[in-house]
């Protein structure tokens, strides 16, 4: 018999009781929500499928997927059905990653107002992009990106980034031509991107400040006052904003990649997790101050799950984002546009266009003769038990 390997809804499940006893009062519905969501993914908790298979002699009743998007278990499906929509956006250009990160200050502001200052941190960024682009000393083109937002690091510490993918060119503001980067080594100039950045989050956070838009409490109830608010943004005016550029990738098929990696990433996947014993959870996690070494940690599991739970995202927050000519309501003409410019020109790089499969969804089997399995009736958990059926897990 396969080994069972340690998941997070493992923790979740058995700790659950003993976690609400210590943390209830400061969970917000969002948290407990998904708290709950994924400890029943897969189990009877959630009600399930009945499949018989095409004999007739045998049914097997699969347990519902809880479809939280903070789920370990439940991101594979919608990365895959993303991915597929958007493949075909990709441009035969070499493509950049840049990495905006907020100080370690906001951090607190953030926890107390994340629907605020996240909403600021991504108008932030794209201000910032698209200022710095258009400027005909660095790029002198209008951009187009997409852009994800994490609030972790490897230890699961508050460490909210977003990450950025942008074609290295963009579109002339006469539309008459694809501008490329002047060199294929560097995009756009990191510290030039990190000043605006930081003016930018922190003339919109001001804002927001005087629109009574931040509530402050607790450690932070003395920033109410106008001018210690004013003196805390002018102290973060002084620190440098890190922004990281890494050298653009060469071919769109490294794109689709990278974007599988980041788009639906949660806090930790399953596969990190090594050991769940006597109430402590043992990971692995890459410490990037040390050449990205691989090294493992313990965590009792009720600071396992609080650190989880912390980078649980408001209820309708969108962290996947798209902005310049790449943005929602323009993204068929202005792709249309870019096509037709590059094909005028010699492409930068000689690579076909990525395809992603669209095979049909899986055919279920019955794992007892080997038939098609067909749908016939979805189980709620009080019909389950009164079937007296316990459910075994299935990860089909």
């Amino acid at each position: 018999m396969k080994e069972h390997r340690p998941e997070v809804a493992d923790v979740f499940r058995q700790h659950e009781q003993e976690f609400l006893e210590r943390w209830r009062s400061v969970l917000s519905d969002r948290q407990l929500r998904t708290l709950r969501d994924i400890g029943g993914c897969r189990t009877a908790v959630l009600g399930a499928h009945l499949y018989p298979c095409d004999g007739g002699q045998r049914e097997t009743i699969v347990p519902n997927s809880c479809l939280n998007r903070h789920c370990p278990k439940c991101g594979r499906a919608a990365r895959d059905q993303w991915l597929e929509k958007h493949a075909e956006e990709l441009l035969p250009v070499a493509y950049s990653h840049l990495v905006f990160t907020l100080p370690h200050e906001l951090i607190p502001l953030a926890r107390q107002n994340p629907t605020v200052v996240y909403n600021i941190f991504f108008r932030a960024v794209s201000q910032a992009l698209l200022q710095i682009a258009a400027d005909p000393r660095h790029l002198g083109a209008r951009l187009g990106f997409l852009a994800v937002l994490h609030t972790w690091n490897q230890r699961w510490l508050a460490h909210p980034h977003i990450h950025c993918l942008a074609p290295a060119g963009g579109i002339a503001f006469d539309q008459t031509r694809w501008i490329r980067c002047r060199n294929p080594k560097f995009f756009l100039p990191g510290k030039v991107l990190g000043a605006k950045f930081r003016g930018k989050f922190l003339a919109l956070l001001r804002r927001a400040f005087r629109r009574g838009k931040l509530p402050l409490r607790g450690t932070l109830a003395p920033l109410q006052e106008r001018r210690a608010f004013n003196r805390f943004t002018w102290s973060l005016k002084n620190k440098d904003w890190v922004v990281y550029a890494k050298k653009p990738f060469a071919a769109p098929r490294h794109v689709l990649q990278y974007l599988a990696h980041y788009t639906h990433r949660v806090a930790i996947a399953n596969g990190r997790l090594l050991r769940f014993e006597n109430g402590q959870v043992t990971f692995r996690w890459r410490d990037s101050a040390h050449r990205n070494q691989k090294k493992t940690m313990t965590l009792n599991a009720l600071e396992f799950m609080r650190r989880f739970l912390l980078h649980v995202l408001p209820r309708g927050f969108v962290k996947i984002r798209h902005f310049g000519f790449l943005a929602n309501r323009e993204t068929k003409r202005a792709l249309a546009l870019c096509s037709a410019l590059l094909s005028s020109t010699q492409p930068a790089v000689e690579s076909p266009r990525p395809e992603i499969s669209s095979s049909p969804p899986p055919v279920r089997l019955c794992p007892h003769c080997t038939g098609t399995l067909m749908l016939i009736a979805r189980l709620s958990a009080p019909q389950l038990l009164a079937r007296h059926l316990t459910p075994a897990l299935d990860t089909s």
